[in-house]
Order: structure tokens, then C-alpha cells, then sequence
């Protein structure tokens, strides 16, 4: 992902969402998320305040709204409303699976770009992160309940999207220059023992987002 999309924003050539500040955008969903503690956050504060500096009208993701996505188990569609579901059903469902999942660490080293956004990267050494989504896929798919997971398509990495681009780079030489020095950077590491189910939009905004219900992994 980083090979080809860097080149691309060097040269100033991103995808820009058209839908970011859209007051008409009425997509919603339900994620299985994760969300980073401050030690984490706070790093990552960082590395925005100076890409703010250069880039100041890109969007930036409030630190309340930076999370993980475990699994998106009902992706972002236009009039999905809580009322279409048992949302019940999908705890019991969720809560018997993390039941048999252990808690795990995620290390947080470098960014990743993509031609509409930069992410933050994160690790999880002991594989118990995709051992949790495969137990959460075999579930749904013999549950009946309504869920569009792995529709879009199969995620298998740990990482947090930081920065949108809602406009074209103003300074793409220094802002690419910039993620290249954060490349490798050290954005500290947790232990991931506390899951949400929430009800969102597609950015996660904390004024949106709903949250049904948390899970401790494990028994």
C-alpha cells in the first residue's frame, strides 16, 4: 500500500472525499472497534499537530474518534438505523466469541498511506487479532443475522486512520517528506483486553457514535 500510494501523494495526487463535511451524509454501520489509550494517542497528536502545520485543511481525526476496527461487521450504507436490527442478538452473538478470544498486544510503528487517507500502523505479534476475526466470521455466517462483513473487503491488518484528504495537497513535497520521516516512528505499544460494538458513521465521529455495548476478551 505504502509503495504505491507515496509516490502519488509526492506528487500531489490524492483521492479526496467529497463526503467529509456533507451535512447529507446519512451512511451508518456497526463496528467491532478497539480505542487506543492516551499513551498511544498522545504520539499520535503529534505527528498530526505537525502535519496540520503543512497541510492545515485536510481533515484530522479528533483523538476521541481514532480507533481500530476489529471487524466492520455492518458496513456504512445509507438509512441504516438501529431500529433495522436485534441489537441483543449481536451482543449474545459477539460476547459468546470474544469469550474464546485472549487478550493481545498491539505495537504501534509507522504509517501507511493510501490515496484518500494516512493511517498509523499497528502490529499484533501474537495473531490473537485475526484468530478473534475468524471466530467472529464463522459466527455470523451461521447466525442468520444481517451483516456485510469482508463485502467491501477481507481486513487483515491492525491500523488507525488518522488523517482524510478532503482537498487537493497545497505543499505535497513537504507533506510526502513528512510521512517518510514517520515512516518507522515509534508510536507506542498496548495490551488490547476491552472491545466496543458501536453504531457510527463512516468517519467514527464521537458526536455520531453510539455505543451499544463493551466486551472483555477472554474468560
Amino acid at each position: 500500500m505504502w509503495r504505491q500510494s507515496w509516490p502519488l501523494i509526492s506528487k500531489g495526487q490524492v483521492e479526496t472525499d467529497p463526503l467529509i463535511n456533507s451535512e447529507q451524509d446519512n451512511r451508518r454501520g456497526l463496528t467491532l472497534l478497539f480505542r487506543p489509550p492516551a499513551s498511544v494517542l498522545n504520539k499520535i497528536r503529534g505527528f498530526l499537530r505537525e502535519a496540520r502545520c503543512i497541510e492545515p485543511s485536510q481533515y484530522y481525526y479528533p483523538k476521541e474518534d481514532i480507533h481500530l476496527t476489529v471487524l466492520s461487521i455492518i458496513s456504512c450504507y445509507p438509512g441504516f438505523s438501529l431500529d433495522r436490527i436485534n441489537a441483543q442478538e449481536y451482543e449474545k452473538l459477539i460476547g459468546n466469541a470474544v469469550k474464546l478470544a485472549s487478550p493481545f498486544r498491539l505495537v504501534f510503528r509507522g504509517i501507511t498511506a493510501s490515496p484518500g487517507a494516512i493511517m498509523v500502523q499497528g502490529f499484533d505479534e501474537s495473531g490473537n487479532l485475526n484468530k478473534l476475526r475468524h471466530q467472529l466470521r464463522e459466527s455470523f455466517k451461521s447466525s442468520g443475522l444481517e451483516h456485510s462483513i469482508d463485502r467491501r473487503y477481507r481486513i487483515r491488518t491492525a491500523h488507525l486512520t488518522v488523517v482524510r484528504f478532503s482537498e487537493t495537497l497545497k505543499a505535497p513535497d513537504a507533506f510526502s517528506a513528512l510521512a517518510r520521516k514517520h515512516r518507522s516512528a515509534n508510536f507506542g505499544a498496548c495490551q488490547v483486553r476491552e472491545l466496543e460494538l458501536v453504531f457510527n458513521d463512516w468517519y467514527q465521529r464521537k458526536e455520531i457514535t453510539q455505543r451499544i455495548s463493551g466486551f472483555s476478551l477472554g474468560p
